[in-house]
């Protein structure tokens, strides 16, 4: 995978596919060395498709100061510059997708459209789930309540009637923490990564935003709410929201999905405004 550098760091990227150009920005804690899902897969037979390690994740660079959203909407921005790409589409997912939503503010004409899944523009508009609330728990307590509050309909009821679906859900969930965790400096940067989370808030900028964007959410998030994400779409004009049987993951929990979310990056018929 190249390295480029950017700005005070180096980031890891890597580019693959065939089609229109887009940036994937990705949620707390994502790294690149992780399996590809079948929803990257579909995207990578559709586009030509940017995707990095953030600032202190994976293998891009680690370095030893807090970061602000800027700062990660400023990296993103960067890449497209190293990359040599004018403009692309942008699809930001929970984390990623305040990222992205900076980095439509702060650098609008990069960004050909705007495609935000499972997140939330914070301040009057609400925010996702204070995740920095978790950090203290231990990797398994961690990861049992993330996928609590990543689907609602995982309640304690449900966990005693389905253990064995319950427990290959906790399994993934520490193998998916395995890149990187033996890493202090790793460790220390999703801390980093959450105290930014916890200071978003680009409500009262959002209707500034003139490129077509589209915001897709679960049925059953409890992290960034079918609620939050309604308010986020209603504050931009045209903003198409739409939601589908799933939780913060709902992109490979409903095949539905996929396609809509490709139509909505590649130009497709536009999503009706909140409908």
């Amino acid at each position: 995978m190249p390295v480029v550098r950017i700005r005070d760091i180096e980031i890891c990227c890597e580019i693959g596919g065939d089609g229109p150009r887009l940036l994937k920005i990705w949620g707390t804690g994502a790294d690149l060395r992780r399996p590809p899902t079948d929803f990257d897969r579909y995207l990578a037979a559709r586009f030509t498709v940017l995707a990095f390690d953030q600032r202190g994740m994976g293998r891009s660079g680690k370095p030893e100061r807090d970061c602000t959203m800027a700062d990660y909407a400023d990296d993103a921005a960067g890449l497209l510059d190293a990359v040599g790409w004018e403009q692309a589409a942008v699809l930001g997912y929970s984390f990623g997708g305040m990222v992205a939503q900076e980095l439509a503010l702060r650098h609008p004409r990069r960004v050909e459209r705007l495609v935000l899944m499972s997140t939330s523009a914070g301040g009057a508009g609400g925010s996702s789930y204070p995740l920095h609330e978790l950090a203290e728990l231990d990797d398994e307590a961690r990861v049992r309540r993330s996928l609590e509050l990543a689907d609602s309909r995982r309640t304690p009821q449900w966990q005693l009637a389905n253990p064995a679906q319950w427990q290959r859900l906790v399994d993934d969930g520490m193998a998916a923490l395995q890149p990187g965790a033996d890493d202090p400096a790793q460790r220390v940067s999703r801390l980093r990564q959450l105290a930014a989370r916890r200071q978003h808030d680009t409500w009262a900028r959002l209707p500034g935003l003139r490129m077509p964007v589209s915001v897709f959410g679960g049925r059953y998030d409890a992290t960034a709410t079918p609620e939050v994400q309604r308010r986020l779409a209603s504050c931009i004009a045209g903003a198409g929201y739409r939601e589908f049987a799933g939780g913060h993951q709902f992109f490979v929990e409903d095949r539905s999905a996929a396609p809509v979310i490709a139509a909505a990056l590649g130009g497709g018929v536009p999503l009706s405004p909140t409908g």
